[in-house]
């Protein structure tokens, strides 16, 4: 998928959610999970393919599900796609009991404000307005909150009258089994109240970090 631009009204390009929270993830969680593996005496780029095949098939199934697109199965193995579909079964049960209802898919905002872009989803949740994200991953972490984070900040500008009352669903798929599992914040959960507090500093931080590198 090409890389989304983002500009301003006055045509200045500015960087997207998960570029700015990129220049400040941790790499920690990482490293020590390859270090673990090494002392195993296994390749981490072969187990981190393999251990990605389930959880990546179900989001796609899922993602195309929203979007009204079809998947072609025929290329992955067995296990694979069974492990996928039955995280796709228990995500479709998921949505059949909230009343899923996907109003805008990969809709692009800008904040004028904030001085930055993000592509985002929003959703019906029970009858509430939310927005969501999907994970292929071993876990919550920081940066899931932090884009969702983002993603308020953009939705609450440009649609100011449209607040979320049913916060914020991230929906995520285990690497290794592909199980699915739904979480959910509210809006003014104090965690998303930290991220969106941390995010904006990241934005001033992305522009000072990039005013220090730059050459005299």
């Amino acid at each position: 998928m090409p890389t989304q631009i983002y500009r301003l009204k006055d045509g200045t390009r500015v960087p997207g959610t998960t570029t700015i929270i990129g220049k400040f993830k941790e790499a920690g969680g990482l490293i020590h999970w390859a270090w673990n593996l090494g002392m195993q005496g296994i390749d981490y780029n072969e187990r981190r393919d393999k251990a990605a095949d389930a959880g990546t098939l179900a989001h796609e199934l899922v993602e195309a599900h929203i979007r009204g697109k079809q998947v072609d199965l025929s290329s992955y193995p067995a296990d694979i796609r069974s492990k996928a579909e039955k995280a796709f079964a228990a995500f479709l049960e998921w949505a059949g009991g909230s009343k899923l209802e996907p109003r805008e898919t990969e809709l692009a905002l800008i904040s004028e404000k904030y001085r930055f872009g993000g592509c985002l989803d929003s959703m019906l949740v029970n009858g509430r307005l939310s927005l969501g994200d999907w994970k292929t991953s071993g876990g919550v972490y920081d940066d899931y909150l932090l884009q969702l984070a983002g993603y308020g900040l953009l939705w609450e500008e440009n649609y100011p009258d449209q607040p979320l009352e049913g916060g914020f669903h991230l929906m995520r798929f285990g690497k290794m089994g592909g199980e699915f599992a739904h979480h959910w914040w509210a809006y003014d959960n104090p965690r998303m109240i930290a991220a969106r507090k941390l995010f904006i500093l990241y934005r001033e931080a992305y522009d000072l970090k990039k005013d220090l590198a730059a050459k005299e």
